[in-house]
């Protein structure tokens, strides 16, 4: 098990938690992370949810930065559709010549959030059209070779902060195998189409100045506990917890409520969105990464939490970085 591994902070705010009690628990995981010797952290650019505190993508990694030595940061991604490209250089630009050679940016197109956040972001439908002709522009900002004459970003201009295409589907394999960058799949929420784009990605691929070969990042949910039974109760919690945010929102549903939910069809539904899932011992959880890591041909992957409470997700990564060989920092 050669492969590195990352984490997908979604920074989650709990039951009776603020959001600055979700970003203060996102550092202290990300210095422990560090300590453990994972490769990176992602956060998420979502819009209008209750739960998640990553909205501002660009200023958590900051703060993040500022407060740890080594680890990789990025975003997982910025939703480059909801902003100009001239901006998005000039924030990461500005972490990359504060934080050099610790910076990622992750870019999709989807919204990040509904059709009513989306006017709110003031975007449409349209928005993720241009998407492709967007991550050129930005690119060329960053390497210093911008497409629209007389302007720059500054800062960020020469920074060459390192692109990532995240996806879902082959769209954004067959653009991240055009412009021959890294590929990011979204396997641990939307799993159908994992073989496939990165299939077409591999065989797509054209090198580039950034990359001479392909590179795969999957995502996978983990749980890793010390005995079985712990793991499971677990995956329990969070499928409740996943049901009752997708099919639930208004109300806080009992056990058997979520129970019988997760018994229906549209559950089940749900649930399949979870179907890379790591949940076990120590050993048995490094047993199925590398398996999926062969599954998905990835040469990385990043594990997203599917634990209930922070204290067990840490405790998560604690155990997968000893059972997977991590080198501590």
């Amino acid at each position: 098990m050669t492969f590195p591994l990352s984490i997908l902070d979604l920074a989650h705010i709990g039951d009776g938690e603020t959001a600055g009690d979700s970003l203060s628990h996102s550092l202290v995981m990300a210095q422990r992370a560090e300590e453990l010797g994972y490769q990176r952290i992602w956060y998420a650019e979502h819009h209008n949810m209750a739960g998640i505190a990553s909205s501002a993508t660009s200023v958590l990694i900051a703060h993040v930065a500022a407060h740890t030595r080594t680890i990789r940061l990025g975003s997982g991604g910025v939703m480059l559709p909801n902003h100009s490209p001239l901006t998005i250089a000039e924030q990461f630009g500005t972490l990359e010549t504060l934080h050099p050679g610790r910076i990622d940016l992750g870019l999709g197109r989807a919204p990040g959030s509904d059709q009513q956040t989306m006017r709110a972001l003031r975007r449409t439908p349209a928005s993720a059209d241009s998407f492709p002709q967007d991550v050129l522009e930005l690119q060329g900002y960053l390497t210093g070779e911008s497409r629209i004459p007389g302007v720059d970003a500054t800062p960020g201009k020469g920074t060459d902060v390192p692109l990532y295409i995240l996806g879902s589907s082959l769209f954004g394999a067959q653009l991240a195998a055009a412009l021959g960058l890294p590929y990011a799949f979204a396997s641990h929420f939307a799993p159908d189409a994992l073989e496939e784009a990165v299939a077409v990605y591999r065989r797509e691929f054209k090198p580039s100045a950034q990359l001479e070969r392909p590179y795969v990042i999957a995502g996978v949910n983990v749980i890793a506990a010390d005995t079985a039974d712990e793991a499971q109760e677990q995956f329990l919690a969070a499928k409740r917890t996943r049901v009752a945010r997708f099919l639930a929102r208004d109300r806080k549903l009992t056990q058997e409520e979520a129970d019988l939910i997760l018994a229906s069809p549209a559950g089940q539904q749900v649930l399949h969105m979870m179907k890379y899932s790591a949940v076990g011992t120590p050993d048995e959880v490094a047993e199925y990464l590398d398996r999926f890591a062969g599954h998905a041909q990835a040469d990385e992957l990043i594990v997203a939490s599917a634990a209930p409470d922070r204290k067990a997700w840490l405790r998560s990564l604690e155990l997968l970085a000893a059972a997977h060989g991590l080198t501590p920092a």
